[in-house]
């Protein structure tokens, strides 16, 4: 029961501080601009970052003035389907080859002298792997796609939220003057607008 009071009391003391919100550092009056900024809603700002994204990838970014993100959506996109890309076209290779081998036909897997480099269950399971990793870099790609769009919404969302000083949280401790040998604890959460 000790060990419990005291942790709490321990809690409480450590937390005691206040929490305030963002501040400006580089300038204290800013209590116009907040006000002006919080008169800037742009309710539309959302669907217009999703609406670019859906468009171009990356725009959405670039409409949020996050120039940096743009680069790494590109990079994602592009990685995701150039290895599509390549897993698809040695698909193509090794079904022909498989194709060609099944009709009697020399594939490009046989010597001249008809021996064969991959076998018949070689060329069956590469193209298993191939087809694989093919629909799973175009899953890949469809999954950058739709979270750069999401990225790109939440982020609108995110820039017109109020971060102004007057938001704080300050918990206190509460002593009670009639119970002095056995202290109560108590939280008041003070906010205002």
């Amino acid at each position: 029961m000790f060990f419990r009071d005291s942790i709490c009391v321990l809690f409480f003391v450590a937390f005691s501080s206040q929490g305030f919100a963002q501040k400006d550092s580089l300038n204290i009056k800013t209590t116009k601009k907040t006000a002006a900024s919080i008169n800037e809603f742009n309710p539309l700002a959302p669907s217009k970052a999703a609406f670019y994204s859906a468009v171009f990838p990356g725009m959405g970014q670039i409409y949020n003035k996050k120039y940096w993100k743009a680069p790494i959506v590109w990079a994602g996109m592009a990685t995701s389907t150039s290895i599509y890309l390549f897993n698809n076209n040695e698909y193509k290779r090794y079904r022909r080859a498989f194709r060609q081998r099944e009709s009697g036909l020399q594939d490009e897997f046989t010597l001249d002298n008809g021996t064969e480099v991959i076998s018949r269950n070689g060329l069956i399971s590469a193209q298993r792997t191939l087809r694989n990793n093919r629909d799973l870099s175009l899953l890949a790609t469809v999954l950058v796609y739709v979270l750069q769009i999401v990225e790109a919404s939440v982020n609108a969302h995110l820039l017109q939220f109020d971060t102004s000083d007057q938001l704080s949280v300050k918990p206190v401790m509460i002593s009670d003057p009639i119970r002095v040998e056995a202290p109560s604890m108590g939280l008041r959460l003070h906010y205002s607008f």
